[in-house]
């Protein structure tokens, strides 16, 4: 039996709740990717980004907000865009599996990519 059958897919808010802690407990001890969100407040980011999720995969619509405009400022490239992608991609491959897991990664693929071309950090040939 694959470990794959030992995981369940993301279908509650308990689940994003879960997925979301997970990843940014790797995010703010991470070398690269804790120094650019320290000055985040975790207490009040968490629950916007449980609503984000949410929104984003299970279709609430609780998410208000504009999260690109959140980023413009931060001290990051493409670097920052890598790990946090590997680090998401790892978090959810190690705690869910199924559509929507994929899903979740998939639009943080897509997410980041646009934030890459409006932050104008895209590689040449993208």
């Amino acid at each position: 039996m694959s470990s794959d059958a030992l995981l369940h897919d993301i279908v509650c808010h308990q689940d994003v709740h879960l997925m979301v802690d997970l990843f940014y407990d790797k995010v703010k001890i991470d070398p690269l990717l804790g120094p650019a969100f320290s000055h985040v407040d975790w207490i009040k980011h968490l629950p916007v980004m449980y609503d984000f999720w949410s929104s984003m995969l299970l279709g609430d619509r609780t998410y208000r907000g504009n999260p690109l405009q959140r980023h413009l400022d931060l001290p990051i490239d493409r670097r920052h865009f890598d790990r946090w992608l590997l680090l998401f991609e790892e978090t959810v491959n190690d705690n869910f599996f199924g559509e929507r897991a994929d899903e979740a990664k998939s639009r943080a693929q897509a997410i980041a990519e646009i934030f890459q071309r409006k932050m104008g950090l895209q590689r040449l040939g993208d």
